[in-house]
Order: structure tokens, then C-alpha cells, then sequence
């Protein structure tokens, strides 16, 4: 509800109100004719002061396309027109690590930028987590540092409200010096593998589904996470309680806050939920038949969650398994093909609906080994599959079934579609798409078959073939024979070699662990 439609609700002035949400007279007169979004402290208070009634959602507008000029250079002058607060401009990319990189201009470079692009150093896409370089993957000196050119992906300016003063962002993707796509950008991997789907006449209709952890800035004594604290109760709460609605209200105002967010940067949310262990959230988006634009929605809805929780004093990781005895967080991916009528051609139950469902589960199946340094590119990673997890540990599919790697659903109707279930949500959201459409195409070009279905647990029923340790992961990766022809060889390349030297490098850290272990026994 609208500042001024409560006000008119209740029977109060905007002073008298000003005063209940204690804020001056003058920023709530601005908050109610839409010229200042609220900070997230005033934000809680007016939501308090109106028991509920206003919300995150009232001041995030949604962006008016139709009503924007279609120039993207027009569109921020006028954006920058009606908000002269807003000075600076994020310009962003993920790098192969799905971490946030770019620069920080103020408006009028950004419009610049949206007209002549941004030189940018192609070396950030051979960085490790800790961003260091990478020097085997030939980006950074073998090439002398050389720029490439980051063009803005759609040219829009997009808010953070999370950041309690005027900001916006802009996503960005990286061309070489000649104008193609840099080999070396996952969002242009991606688009490689779409373009294979175009010569079948098919186009992917893709969601992700992310989950995350909601932590409490303060660490334990040997500084490992842990929930936050209820604001109902003053107490951590470690048990598990799936689809709590109590959890859901803990964590009400971070998640209608990152909702709206998320909204107003046109990010469409379909729902959010409590999951399988204390301060573990998924929001989900909705599906999109722009499998990059879907991507580039889990990429802002990451940072979105993180700015959110950080003006609430908490912290959210998406890394893939932050506590031993607690669930995973995972990175789930639905995918469903229409034809060129925009008829899904999984729907059709027997026939061809069928034959061609199961050559794209059989190619999922063939390309699941290669695939796992991909979906699970962290040491980390690992430590989610385990038995009994619903994280899958082997190669198995089913209709309607949560213990198996590619659960189909939907039945028989337009909504048929395959669930992909191995990616943590550490992994790469382009990547890990780029990997799963590959497979789809290289099933139906090949006309694979799957065998039979899992029916019940499949962790009784299939052996745990899949990947256990990292190293393994990246042995199968190499000697892979399906990705190398999707993700062009060069970049097949230079992700493997990335990831054995982030790999060795882990390894040859001396842990607590060990000194834990050893150090005084040995």
C-alpha cells in the first residue's frame, strides 16, 4: 500500500504519521510522492509505524519499459534527468568464479560507456576466488595485461535500494578488440551453446533455482558460521523446519526487501521459502525463453540478497555447504523446449513428446561426468553430496522424484520439463546452464536413450558414480568429449586449467585441520 492510500486508509496526516514512523516531515513528504526511496532503518520504521501495511514493495517500482524511450542512451538521460542524486554507477561483469567484478563511474562516463563500451582488462575472467591471477590460463602477462571492450548487456540502469542512498548498477559482457565475443566470458559461452538450439529450430525455456543461507555476522570461536539469532525468541534455532512459515516471518523483512529489489530491477519473482536446515531461504524466479537473461536474473538476485542482508546486519553466503551437518544450498535448473509455434515438445505424453524427452535426459545422462567440475567448481562443492541429501551422488533420473540427478515433472501439459539438481549455488549460474543445454543438445542430435526411470530413492537404487573429490572432477572434465565441442576447445581449456591451479593451490594450504590433528601427535 502507498504512503498516501494508507494515510487516506487510517484517517492521519503525513505529519502525524511522520512522527509515529519517526522521521522528519519533509523525508516523508518526499518517500510519499515517489521522489526518495527510503532508507532501509526508515524503511522498518514506516513498515512498523503502519503495522505491515506499507512494505518494501511499495517504493520499488517495477520499471515501466513501454513508457521508457527504447534508446538505452535516452533512457539514462532521463533516468538521470528525474534523479539527479543518483551519481555513480556500477559497472559490473561475473567473472568464471560467478564473482563480481568492474568499475565505479559517475553518470556521465556511464553514459558514455553506453555508447562506446568500457576497455576492460580480459584478464579478470583468469582469476581465482581470491582474485589472484592465473597466469597459466595465458590472460594476464603472457598477453601484457590487454584490454578487451565490456559492452552493457541490455543498457539498463538498475536500482540498489539495499544501499540506503542513491545506486544503481549495470550489467556488463565482454567483446574482444575485433567486436566478437571474448572466448573467455561465461555469458558468451552460453550464448555459443544457445545458438546450437537455433539451428534445431528450438529455443530453451529455462529457471534457476537458488538457495542460500541467511548467517550471523558474528562467528563462532573457531570463526565457522552460525544461524542467526530469532527476533522472536532471542535464541539460535538449529533444527531443520522445511517450509517454516515461523522462518519465513523471522527473515520477513530481508526477503520482502530482496524481493522488491529484485522486482524493481525487473528481476521477476515467482516465490520465496524456508529450506532443509535453520536460515536456509530459496527465492525463486521465473522461467524465461532467454536462457542469458535468466542467467543474468541469478546473478542479480545474489547480489541483491547479499546487499539486502547486509542492511540488516546479517550476512548470506551462496557458498555450497557452510555447515558439516547441515543441508547443501544448491543451484537447480529448469529447462523445457518450444518449437518455432512456441509448443513445449516435451508436453505430448507417448510418441514424440516422450521419444524426444528421453533423448535430452540421455544426454544429460552422457554429458553428467564431464559436467561436474562445471557444477561443482569449489573444494568446497564436494562436501554437499552425501547420501541420503537430496544432493544427487550418482547418474539417475525419475518422473516426480527428488533423490535423483534430473527429475522430470509437470506431467503430460505445456509445464513438462526436465529439473537438473547437481549444481551447488557456488557454481557459475552461465556456466552451469552452458553445460546442462549441451547436454540437452548432444541427447537429442544423438538420439541418446537414458534407460529406464528411478522409481523410489534412488540413493538405494543408483551407484554414487559421480565425482566425490575435486580432483577426480577435474580428470573427468579433461578427458571429456562432449563439452569441448560446445564451449569451443580454446575455452574448455582455459576453465580447466583455471580450476587444477585454484585446485592446487587449496591443497597446498596447511589447514587448523591438520594442525588440530597432527601437530601435537605426530
Amino acid at each position: 500500500m502507498r504512503i498516501a492510500d494508507y494515510l487516506k486508509s487510517v484517517n492521519l496526516t503525513l505529519t502525524e504519521f511522520a512522527r509515529r514512523a519517526g522521521v522528519s516531515v519533509a523525508a516523508m513528504s518526499r518517500y510519499a510522492s515517489g521522489q526518495q526511496i527510503p532508507r532501509p532503518d526508515a524503511m522498518r520504521r514506516i513498515a512498523d509505524a503502519s503495522e505491515g501495511a506499507i512494505g518494501p514493495a511499495d517504493f520499488y517500482a517495477s520499471p515501466e519499459i513501454d513508457s521508457e524511450p527504447e534508446d538505452p542512451v535516452a533512457a539514462a538521460r532521463l533516468l538521470f534527468e528525474r534523479q539527479p542524486e543518483l551519481r555513480w554507477i556500477d559497472l559490473v561483469l561475473p567473472d568464471t568464479n560467478g564473482v563480481f567484478r568492474g568499475k565505479r563511474v559517475p553518470r556521465d562516463e556511464a553514459v558514455e560507456v553506453l555508447e562506446h563500451g568500457l576497455k576492460l582488462v580480459g584478464s579478470l575472467y583468469g582469476l581465482d576466488i581470491l582474485g589472484d591471477n592465473v597466469e597459466e590460463t595465458g590472460l594476464a602477462m603472457a598477453t601484457g595485461d590487454r584490454d578487451q571492450i565490456a559492452v552493457p548487456v541490455d543498457g539498463r540502469i538498475l536500482p540498489m535500494p539495499w544501499t540506503g542512498e542513491p545506486a544503481a548498477q549495470m550489467l556488463m559482457t565482454m567483446l574482444a578488440e575485433d567486436g566478437t565475443p571474448f572466448f573467455a566470458d561465461p555469458r558468451q559461452v552460453l550464448g555459443q551453446v544457445l545458438g546450437r538450439f537455433g539451428e534445431l529450430g528450438l529455443t530453451p525455456v529455462v529457471a534457476c533455482e537458488l538457495e542460500f543461507y541467511l548467517i550471523d555476522r558474528e562467528r563462532t570461536a573457531e570463526g565457522a558460521p552460525q544461524p542467526p539469532c530469532s527476533p522472536y525468541s532471542g535464541r539460535r534455532d538449529w533444527s531443520t523446519q522445511v517450509l517454516s512459515l515461523d522462518d519465513l516471518d523471522a527473515r520477513r523483512q530481508v526477503l520482502s526487501e530482496a524481493s522488491a529489489a529484485l522486482e524493481a530491477q525487473g528481476v521477476p519473482v515467482t516465490s520465496s521459502l524456508s529450506e532443509y536446515a535453520p536460515g536456509q531461504f530459496e527465492i525463486n524466479l521465473h522461467h524465461l525463453d532467454d536462457a542469458q537473461a535468466a542467467c543474468d536474473h541469478a546473478m542479480l538476485m545474489k547480489r541483491a540478497v547479499r546487499g539486502v542482508a547486509r542492511s540488516h546486519g546479517l550476512d548470506a553466503t551462496f557458498m555450497a555447504k557452510p555447515y558439516r551437518d547441515m543441508a547443501g544450498s544448491g543451484l537447480h535448473i529448469h529447462v523445457s523446449l518450444v518449437d518455432g509455434q512456441g509448443r513445449n515438445i516435451f508436453a505430448a505424453a507417448g510418441g514424440e513428446g516422450d521419444s524426444r524427452l528421453r533423448h535430452a535426459v540421455g544426454g544429460l545422462m552422457a554429458s553428467l561426468p564431464e559436467s561436474i567440475a562445471v557444477l561443482a567448481p569449489n573444494a568446497n562443492s564436494y562436501r554437499r553430496f552425501k547420501l541420503g541429501s537430496y544432493a544427487p551422488t550418482g547418474a539417475s533420473w525419475g518422473v516426480e522424484n527428488r533423490t535423483v540427478s534430473l527429475r522430470v515433472l509437470g506431467g503430460e501439459g505445456a509445464a513438462r520439463r526436465v529439473e537438473h539438481r547437481v549444481a551447488g549455488a557456488d557454481a557459475n549460474p552461465y556456466l552451469v546452464m552452458a553445460a546442462v543445454l549441451a547436454g540437452i543438445h548432444h541427447g537429442l542430435v544423438s538420439r541418446l536413450d537414458p534407460g529406464p526411470p528411478v522409481d523410489g530413492n534412488a540413493y538405494d537404487k543408483a551407484a554414487p558414480s559421480l565425482a566425490r573429490h575435486w580432483a577426480h572432477a577435474l580428470d573427468a572434465y579433461d578427458d571429456g568429449r562432449i563439452l569441448p565441442r560446445y564451449f569451443g576447445e580454446r575455452y574448455h581449456q582455459h576453465f580447466g586449467v583455471l580450476k587444477r591451479i585454484e585446485f592446487e593451490r587449496y591443497e597446498a594450504e596447511v589447514s587448523p585441520l591438520d594442525h588440530a590433528w597432527y601437530l601435537d601427535r605426530l
